[in-house]
């Protein structure tokens, strides 16, 4: 972590990763598109999710989440910065000579080689099947339906741990501690997601989050009683209700969100822990 001397409140408390180990590259071309911003706004131009906006431009990454090339070495050429995600990325170069973004797993860097195939060996970066894995290892894009590219554990130092190998099905243990199955038969990378200090990040000033697209958040506490459920009073009073609500009068804090008869729930060995 990069920490700075408190010239200024808003850096007395500022700390950011440090990007000493990235490779100082533009971003391949032909693997990037831009991205229109909408603002948190509809097709009708309405706000349906507050607080957005704003921001530095960026160009989206075209990162591959999926297995990539079955059976071909790939030699990593870069570890870089991906403003649209909290992980680093790696471009890579395959032996047929087609480049590819990638997730970049913690400890790789530019020059080593990986590769996805089936049964690959256990190194991390490597992307295998499911059922190959050992129990005990970390991993991580891991894919819930084969075919269809990693949707879990992506953001940055995640993994999930497997704990069991039971006929076509893998028993992870996931970073919430739900314990769950999918089926053995969809890839996944191994060890965890690269820039693991993101989550020690503190930005220090408001500025911070508008360079970002995140536009400030009024408490409703602080708002007139027309306008939340939590407004009015005189000075800082109580929330007045007994249960918490969004600004549209809707139960928040507590309810259930999950539908009772998700498909899905029978892959559920054991629910997540309450805090």
């Amino acid at each position: 972590m990069k920490k700075f001397k408190p010239t200024s409140p808003g850096r007395r408390q500022m700390a950011i990763v440090e990007y000493k180990g990235l490779t100082k590259t533009e971003p391949w071309h032909s693997l990037t598109i831009k991205l229109k911003s909408h603002a948190g706004r509809n097709s009708q131009g309405r706000i349906t999710v507050r607080h957005q906006g704003g921001g530095n431009r960026r160009l989206y990454r075209l990162v591959d989440f999926g297995a990539g090339k079955l059976n071909i070495p790939a030699k990593v050429e870069t570890v870089e910065y991906d403003p649209y995600r909290t992980a680093f990325i790696s471009r890579v170069i395959y032996q047929t000579g087609e480049r590819n973004y990638v997730l970049a797993a913690e400890g790789v860097k530019p020059g080593d080689e990986i590769v996805t195939a089936e049964n690959a060996g256990l190194k991390n970066g490597n992307r295998l099947m499911l059922k190959n894995v050992p129990v005990g290892y970390q991993i991580f894009n891991i894919e819930m339906t084969p075919g269809r590219g990693g949707k879990i554990a992506r953001s940055a130092g995640s993994s999930v741990e497997v704990s069991a190998q039971d006929g076509k099905y893998t028993t992870l243990k996931m970073p919430s501690r739900e314990i769950r199955k999918v089926l053995s038969s969809g890839f996944a990378t191994l060890g965890r997601v690269s820039n693991v200090e993101n989550s020690l990040e503190v930005g220090g000033k408001a500025g911070r989050s508008r360079w970002l697209g995140v536009r400030p958040t009024v408490r409703g506490s602080a708002m007139n009683a027309v306008d939340h459920p939590y407004g009015g009073g005189e000075g800082k009073t109580q929330r007045g209700i007994k249960r918490p609500k969004t600004l549209w009068g809707k139960v928040t804090g507590g309810r259930k969100t999950r539908k009772k008869k998700k498909w899905s729930n029978k892959l559920i060995m054991e629910r997540r822990k309450k805090k």
